[in-house]
């Protein structure tokens, strides 16, 4: 049981780690956050040789935002002056500026083969999930001194993870005792019983 807690606490402090980065990465795709106006690199990026490359947006990559082989390339009409392009299928990087709200969302560097008659698709490294956040000031946070107790977040995670993990220990050990007592009061009452 405690083995268990344990590992809870464990997914508990490794979350608050994962979540506490601005910017995170995982298995070739990327979460990146950025204010209104700014400009951002997409850089796809494939091991193996392909012959086009589609930046598609969305969850179902329902949106073509750029294509490109060897001889042709086009920009979605809303991208038109905010796309720049360099180098050649499979590496390319990709250029948005002049960011906005409406830009947020999933990009992925969808790559296709032809082989045998078909179309083979899969998606290459670089894809991104693209927050773009308001260019609002941000809010003043009075700074604490040393001596009120600054607590960093990770430490008051611990802690709660920690008050938690006790709490489960100390309601199986009531549960584990209540249930030893009810047994042997029954084994007793059969004793008695049979005397």
């Amino acid at each position: 049981m405690s083995a268990v807690c344990l590992f809870i606490l464990i997914l508990c402090l490794y979350g608050t780690a994962r979540t506490a980065a601005g910017k995170a990465e995982t298995d070739g795709y990327e979460v990146i956050r950025i204010k209104v106006g700014k400009q951002v690199t997409i850089q796809c990026r494939s091991a193996s040789n392909q012959e086009m490359l589609y930046l598609k947006r969305g969850l179902n990559e329902e949106e073509d935002i750029f294509y490109l082989t060897d001889s042709k390339s086009t920009i979605n009409q809303k991208f038109t002056d905010r796309l720049q392009f360099h180098g050649q299928v499979p590496n390319v990087d990709i250029l948005l500026k002049n960011l906005t709200l409406d830009d947020t969302g999933p990009y992925w560097c969808v790559y296709i083969v032809s082989g045998n008659y078909e179309l083979k698709t899969s998606r290459g490294n670089g894809s991104v999930l693209l927050v773009v956040t308001e260019n609002r000031p941000s809010p003043t946070v009075p700074k604490c001194d040393q001596s009120q107790g600054d607590t960093p977040m990770v430490l008051v995670y611990v802690v709660i993870c920690a008050g938690v993990l006790i709490v489960i220990l100390i309601a199986s050990l009531i549960w584990i005792v209540i249930k030893n007592n009810r047994l042997h009061n029954k084994a007793r009452r059969r004793r008695d019983e049979t005397i």
